[in-house]
């Protein structure tokens, strides 16, 4: 008996389960038919049903089926054109993905017919007839019901965030106290080995690697590979079902909001690297999976005045026609879900110049900057861009709206440089450690926009930026051609693993002062996920399809793998102790050469909020700075020029601190400046990483033995003033007069 298929409605698109059935609503605007597939839910290769949708309104097509509920597999054929070279690419034989669909079951069997046209008969003009959908994923109807108990998002402030990349695979694939069950999953993130190491670390959120559903690339399987960084999106709305220790018939979804609830419980945000510039369907050759056949010339950007080819301004064969509303409205209510529905606390945008793209051009005033701006829910989460795309132009460090941050780039590749020892970077140097205030304070942003990092997934890990001089990828298939030629590494003197001691003595020295440098500057610090515990990946700067034991993090650590990571510990508690490491604002919107600041409410008018020093303790002149072989520098941050308040409106101060910077191949004597508190006390140094804070006291004037290529952090010590003499002795004896002294000074009121 045919099933009687109600009207339906066309808003919310997907599959809408209202607790007695289900609605069913995708976009089209081209097509001339579309039909819902029901298929077995013992067995997903038949497909049990298949009905029309003949309501459509403003484009999508929609209807009601009842008793239809969670656990429903299904798909969509469309009905259209194949016509290739006017962009149409139509082709009901091929299977397809609800762009809406909120969790997905099974993955793609590249042995099927996933192709449109007909592979190696023709090129991509003559349609391929044959039925896909035995090779295909299915999408399975969602239950929008979990306990959230009282979640909600953390909302900590940028300036006061610590961001840790991980990825979810990776991060517990081989965790020896993490149930071997739950590895390689979010319920192994949500575990509490992983929750207590997380917690220990001092870190405020994770950004995760993509977890939306993605593709392994057929390139990779015929190698016996897989795309493990997930750059290859095939849904947005769907968390990746591989991730799931609890089956991929939605019980995906649950396991991913339960792993957000216990992070929030730890105090720890989740912040999510989404792909929206492009997805796994590739170029004019690639396969027929979703948006392709649902309606090809809405979805993506072809070539003006030749459609059947893609703009590619991802390096990936295709890029998302984000100038359509269409295209838009999926971004927004992608964005919107995993807000609301999901409760992640912000989102990275991969690519994010070739979202920006109107015509040619990146364009402050694009229209997906214009709805992400407006958004009364996205624009109040965490938003950060990868300012640069592959295409003309796509370089964008800097040039992003204000209420956007930013991976900045420049700072790490300037760290990189002056950490290896290359002249002429120390005016840059300087930029960078202040929150890079050329890029980012004249549209009004703060220190806060610029996302400071060393070392991200894309790239050389912490300890091979000081293992190697080149990159050695290859396990990657590629004869070592892909990945970057350029990495600004220094291999310390051996290429790889070596059994110097001396060498590799040198190699934690220099991944202490990365990791120094980049949490005592002003922005927000990334940290690299096991770059803490010497993550190596053997020289590949590009492990993308490496799911194995080159990517995955090891946790058998050894001594010296310890004691690095409780000195990164060590440093993130810095942070989170000093706010005067953490300014919400630049230096008073002065240059970063420390001008006197302006006189103030109790406040002296040759106190400067910074003040950059030369090895011998006085200000660093204009021919230091233009000299081009200086590189050893110290910066002073007075902790009484914040101003600043918390949100009861107490006001902010700190200590006065002294950074020190080294990256010269000899020692240096620095003579610390002076002060009326005329002590100087080492936080940390990473030529001694032994010394404890308070182990170190030092003069004013004195001068530190600042080792070859180390930093050092100094505070400026309190005066000490004597204890008074027990109650009992001063009734006893009657003190004799003495003359009046002088009250010391405040220690964070020293003067120049």
């Amino acid at each position: 008996m045919p099933r009687t298929v109600l009207p339906g409605k066309s808003y919310p698109l997907g599959a809408t389960w209202d607790g007695t059935g289900t609605n069913f609503a995708v976009f089209s605007e081209h097509a001339v038919r579309v039909e819902l597939c029901l298929f077995d839910i013992g067995n997903p290769f038949i497909e049990a049903e298949r009905i029309s949708l003949t309501e459509v309104t403003a484009h999508v097509w929609h209807g009601y089926l009842s008793a239809i509920g969670p656990g429903q597999l299904y798909g969509y054929r469309v009905y259209g054109p194949y016509e290739p070279e006017q962009g149409h690419r139509f082709n009901p034989a091929k299977l397809l993905i609800d762009p809406y669909a909120t969790a997905i079951s099974g993955s793609v069997n590249w042995d099927a017919p996933i192709f449109p046209y007909k592979v190696g008969v023709s090129d991509d003009l003559t349609k391929d007839d044959q039925d896909s959908a035995w090779g295909m994923p299915k999408c399975v109807v969602g239950n929008p019901f979990f306990d959230w108990g009282q979640d909600r998002q953390l909302r900590i402030p940028l300036a006061e965030s610590i961001i840790y990349e991980v990825h979810v695979k990776g991060f517990t694939a081989r965790h020896p106290e993490v149930p071997e069950e739950l590895r390689g999953t979010y319920a192994g993130l949500a575990s509490r080995p992983a929750m207590d190491y997380l917690k220990g670390l001092g870190i405020t959120a994770v950004e995760l690697l993509p977890v939306h559903a993605f593709l392994d690339d057929k390139v990779l399987v015929d190698r016996g590979l897989r795309n493990y960084w997930g750059y290859n999106t095939i849904n947005y709305f769907a968390p990746e079902a591989r991730y799931a220790s609890s089956g991929d018939r939605g019980e995906q979804v649950n396991e991913f909001k339960a792993m957000v609830r216990a992070l929030h419980r730890e105090g720890i945000e989740v912040i999510l690297d989404v792909v929206y510039n492009h997805t796994a369907e590739g170029n004019h050759l690639g396969p027929m999976l979703s948006f392709r056949g649902l309606d090809n010339i809405t979805y993506y950007r072809g070539v003006e005045g030749n459609p059947r080819y893609y703009m590619d301004y991802t390096g990936t064969g295709n890029s998302l026609n984000v100038r359509h509303p269409e295209v838009l409205r999926l971004i927004m209510n992608s964005l919107r879900y995993w807000v609301t529905e999901m409760h992640v606390d912000g989102f990275r945008f991969d690519l994010a110049s070739a979202l920006a793209r109107e015509l040619y051009d990146v364009d402050k005033l694009s229209a997906f900057f214009d709805v992400i701006h407006q958004d009364p829910v996205v624009s109040q989460v965490k938003l950060i861009a990868e300012p640069w795309d592959v295409g003309m132009g796509g370089y964008q460090v800097g040039n992003f709206p204000a209420v956007w941050a930013e991976w900045n780039g420049k700072y790490r590749d300037t760290v990189r440089k002056y950490w290896k020892g290359d002249e002429g970077h120390l005016p840059d140097f300087a930029h960078r450690v202040t929150g890079s205030s050329d890029l980012y304070q004249r549209d009004g942003r703060h220190p806060t926009a610029s996302i400071n990092f060393i070392v991200a997934h894309d790239g050389f890990t912490l300890q091979d930026v000081v293992s190697y001089n080149q990159k050695h990828n290859e396990a990657n298939g590629e004869n070592n051609a892909d990945g970057a030629n350029d990495n600004a590494s220094w291999n310390c003197g051996a290429e790889g693993v070596t059994d110097d001691d001396a060498i590799n003595e040198l190699r934690e020295r220099q991944k202490r002062n990365f990791l120094a440098t980049l949490f005592f500057s002003q922005g927000v610090p990334m940290l690299c996920g096991g770059d803490e515990i010497g993550r190596s990946q053997g020289g590949n700067n590009n492990a993308y399809c490496q799911d194995n034991e080159i990517s995955w993090y090891d946790w058998d650590l050894d001594e010296k793998k310890k004691a690095f990571l409780e000195f990164t510990r060590r440093l993130i508690q810095l942070r989170r102790d000093h706010p005067n490491l953490r300014r919400r604002k630049f230096f008073q919107d002065r240059s970063i050469r420390g001008e006197a600041v302006h006189t103030g409410a109790g406040r002296s008018a040759d106190v400067k909020d910074i003040t950059w020093l030369a090895s011998d303790g006085s200000e660093m002149s204009d021919e230091n700075w233009n000299a081009g072989w200086i590189n050893c520098i110290g910066l002073r941050l007075s902790g009484e020029t914040l101003e600043d308040m918390s949100e009861r409106g107490d006001p902010i101060s700190d200590d006065t601190l002294l950074i020190l910077f080294n990256p010269h191949w000899e020692a240096v004597k620095f003579a610390l400046p002076n002060s009326s508190a005329r002590q100087w006390e080492v936080l940390v140094f990473t030529g001694q990483p032994e010394w404890k804070a308070g182990e170190r006291m030092l003069n004013a004037g004195e001068k530190l033995d600042l080792a070859s290529r180390s930093v050092a952090l100094l505070r400026l010590a309190e005066p000490k003033v004597p204890e008074p003499e027990p109650a009992d002795k001063q009734a006893k004896e009657k003190p004799a007069k003495r003359e009046a002294r002088p009250r010391p000074k405040p220690a964070g009121k020293p003067k120049q």
